[in-house]
């Protein structure tokens, strides 16, 4: 089934909270619900930390918040892990590194026209995780493929299982680090990671695609084989727009984008209401029809959301579940005044 657009509602799924109940209270506010990632709970909530279970050479230290990796450990772990390869439910995340997840799994979502899930994506995950001598695993050619693997595998085995309570349901691939591809300091560019990144979602079941909150090379992803792209448009709109070639592309070839379009952070939370953020909305659709977008293609083949996540505001989630409210209102304006 095609992802949902039209306007309707989700979010990226790192929250502030530390009451899982209330948590997915508001995840369930929004038109396509999502299982949250909730740190500030607990270290086992953390997306990197979820994305390492069962990963060979991890050295997890949950009492000080670490995450490390170890080649010696992960060549005497790699061949119990491969022994395991063809077992699904080896790469789902466990009740120990999510509750927040076992309990969304428990809830009767058929209803919804959509829901989703994510797991941290190969790239993020091999810049942030650093080996013995303080090295990003992504450049280690021998641990790199056998990470795009398993991390295909554990993004396989939690479709699975959302599909069996909502056979709409897609996947988030998260990317934060994608951003820093293009930086002559990464040590990994981007013809790497685009052939690394085309095998990898080659192997993954759809229907999946991309969020990230920074600004990479648009180009470089809108040509990627996704079903979806979420992205800031709050903080990001000039320079997207831009790119009205390859959103074209994307959108008729079946694509669907999120823009996150509410802040929340404190400050710039508190500038903005319905209007100010229609209207910002409202000029990147007018650029990108300007440059031969159609525009009930492209509302077909939108869903909103707030910008990014938050973990540091001084009202801990007060202004994240704001923005939640403030995307939900926004998108029945726009529907009343957009699409009627």
């Amino acid at each position: 089934m095609p992802i949902p657009g039209n306007l309707l509602t989700t979010a990226m799924a790192v929250m502030p909270h530390t009451d899982i109940g209330r948590a997915l209270e508001v995840a369930l506010s929004l038109d396509i619900p999502f299982w949250p990632q909730l740190p500030n709970y607990s270290y086992y909530e953390d997306m990197y930390v979820q994305a390492a279970e069962h990963f060979p050479g991890i050295l997890l230290d949950v009492e000080k918040r670490s995450l490390r990796f170890s080649l010696e450990k992960f060549v005497e772990e790699l061949e119990a892990t491969m022994a395991r390869f063809d077992e699904p439910a080896y790469f789902d995340i466990s009740a120990t590194y999510s509750q927040v997840y076992h309990r969304f799994l428990a809830m009767d979502l058929s209803d919804r026209p959509a829901i989703r899930g994510q797991l941290e994506g190969p790239i993020s995950f091999g810049f942030n995780i650093l080996d013995q001598d303080e090295r990003p695993i992504l450049f280690d050619d021998t641990v790199r493929p056998f990470m795009m693997e398993f991390m295909a595998k554990r993004i396989n085995a939690q479709l699975d299982r959302l599909k069996q309570i909502n056979p709409n349901a897609f996947m988030f691939v998260d990317e934060p680090g994608l951003q820093f591809l293009f930086s002559a300091l990464s040590g990994y560019d981007d013809q790497k990671a685009k052939t690394d990144l085309d095998a990898f979602f080659a192997m993954i079941q759809r229907p999946r695609g991309i969020h990230l909150c920074g600004n990479p090379d648009w180009d470089f992803l809108l040509n990627r084989d996704l079903d979806i792209l979420s992205m800031d448009i709050y903080t990001n709109a000039r320079v997207f727009s831009s790119y009205a070639k390859s959103i074209r592309r994307f959108l008729e070839k079946g694509g669907v984008i999120v823009w996150g379009i509410v802040p929340t952070n404190f400050e710039p939370f508190e500038k903005e209401n319905i209007e100010s953020l229609s209207t910002q909305l409202d000029h990147v659709f007018q650029t990108l029809a300007r440059n031969g977008i159609d525009r009930e293609l492209l509302l077909a083949k939108s869903l909103l959301s707030p910008a990014t996540c938050c973990l540091v505001n001084p009202d801990k989630e007060k202004t994240v579940e704001k923005a939640f409210q403030m995307i939900q209102k926004l998108s029945l304006y726009l529907i009343d005044n957009w699409l009627k």
